[in-house]
């Protein structure tokens, strides 16, 4: 028996930051792309570009410079709001999951020693 903790934040009661938003940045951050990084997630692109356009709006930050494609294929990165995010999202997520660990192993020993 196992616990698996799903952590996502909203705003208005709509999701806006969850493990896929976080795992489309990590990907923005590896590859400078948005295109690429939706690819290896086989996501849309307009559905990434939707999740990426929610996290902005519903943080009211700017979290990616975007450039446009062209001869320079600058494409695009996070900005410094958008790193810290990726971290504090990262070590926020470990502390949950560490924390549920700790609670589901007191849960299993109750449950299990009322035979």
């Amino acid at each position: 028996m196992n616990v698996k903790i799903k952590i996502y934040f909203t705003a208005d009661d709509k999701q806006f930051m969850g493990i896929g938003v976080y795992w489309l940045l990590l990907g923005i951050q590896k590859y400078n792309s948005i295109r690429k990084a939706a690819e290896d997630m086989n996501l849309s692109y307009a559905k990434a570009l939707g999740m990426l356009n929610t996290l902005e709006k519903s943080l009211n930050k700017k979290i990616l410079d975007r450039k446009r494609g062209g001869d320079s294929r600058e494409g695009t990165k996070l900005t410094s709001e958008g790193k810290r995010l990726v971290q504090l999202y990262k070590e926020y997520q470990e502390k949950i999951k560490n924390f549920a660990d700790i609670e589901f192993e007191k849960f299993k020993k109750e449950y299990n020693s009322l035979d």
